[in-house]
C-alpha cells in the first residue's frame, strides 16, 4: 500500500533538504522518492541529513520533468501553501492520506512538493487533481519542505495502520482501472487540437480554457476506458470537421 506511494520533489535547490526529506519518509516507512531536475544530487549534505535514511537515497529516481515522474500515476496531489487565481479542489493532510490509502493498494499515486522558495507553478498544478494545503500560522506560514512531507508522511502511515480500506474494485476489474496522468496528458493534448480543429477554441484563450477543462475532467476521475471512449469521440468529431472543409 505504502509503497505505491510516490514522494516527489520539483527542483530542489538544497541538498540538506532531500536527505532530510528521506528521513522524515523512512520514519513513516514510505520508500519511494522522486526527485525532477535536483540542482544538487547526489550530495553530501543530502547523506549527512538523512541520518540512515541512506537506502533512501540509493534507491531515489531522479527524472527530468514532473510529467515524466508521475506519468504512471492514477491520483496526483500538488502541495502548496499559496493561494491561487484559479481555483483547484483542495485536501487537508488528514484527507489526503485517507484518498491516497483508499486508491494505492491497487494505483500508483504521488503527492508532489515544490521548490522550497516558490512551491509548484501553476502549469505544474494543472497535472494535479488536488491541491494540498497544511493549515498553520497565518503570520509565519513559511514551513521548510521535510516539516510539510513529515507531516503528510504521518498522516499517511496513521491512516494505513489503522485499517483505512483500500478502493474495492466492483464488477469488471478492467473498468475500474483509472486513467494514469499520462494518459490524462495525452488526452488533454487531444482535446486542445479537438477544439481547434472544430473552431471552438482561440488561440488567445487557449490556456484558460483547458485549465478550466482539466478541473472538469479531473473532478471526473476517468477510468482508462472511458478516456479511451472520449478520444475516439474527438477522432470522430475531427473526421466530420475535415469531412465538411471539402
Amino acid at each position: 500500500m505504502l509503497s505505491n506511494i510516490k514522494i516527489v520533489l520539483v527542483e530542489t535547490s538544497h541538498a540538506g533538504n532531500i536527505g532530510a526529506v528521506a528521513r522524515a519518509m523512512k520514519n513513516m516507512t514510505l520508500t519511494n522518492l522522486c526527485l525532477v531536475s535536483p540542482k544538487f544530487f547526489p550530495h553530501a549534505d543530502a547523506t549527512a541529513r538523512a541520518a540512515g535514511a541512506d537506502d533512501i537515497l540509493a534507491r531515489a529516481a531522479i527524472y527530468p520533468t514532473l510529467q515524466e515522474a508521475i506519468a504512471d500515476c492514477t491520483l496526483v496531489i500538488g502541495a502548496s501553501a499559496r493561494s491561487r487565481t484559479i481555483s483547484w479542489a483542495e485536501v487537508t493532510p488528514r484527507e489526503c492520506a485517507e484518498k491516497v490509502i483508499r486508491e494505492s493498494a491497487n494505483e500508483k499515486i504521488a503527492i508532489v512538493f515544490g521548490r522550497e522558495n516558490s512551491g509548484l507553478k501553476n502549469e505544474e498544478l494543472d497535472l494535479c487533481r488536488f491541491l494540498l494545503h497544511i493549515p498553520c500560522n497565518p503570520n509565519y506560514s513559511s514551513l521548510n519542505i521535510a516539516a510539510a512531507v513529515q507531516v503528510i508522511s504521518y498522516e499517511l502511515f496513521i491512516a494505513a495502520q489503522s485499517g483505512e480500506m483500500a478502493r474495492k474494485s466492483v464488477g469488471d476489474e478492467d473498468e475500474q482501472v483509472l486513467a494514469t496522468n499520462g494518459q490524462m496528458e495525452l488526452f488533454y493534448n487531444h482535446l486542445a487540437e479537438a477544439l481547434t480543429d472544430i473552431g471552438f477554441m482561440q488561440s488567445e484563450k487557449e490556456k484558460s480554457l483547458m485549465r478550466r477543462l482539466r478541473r472538469i475532467y479531473s473532478r471526473a476521475e476517468l477510468r482508462s476506458k472511458e478516456v479511451d471512449i472520449l478520444r475516439g469521440i474527438l477522432r470522430l468529431s475531427q473526421g466530420h470537421k475535415g469531412a465538411m472543409k471539402k
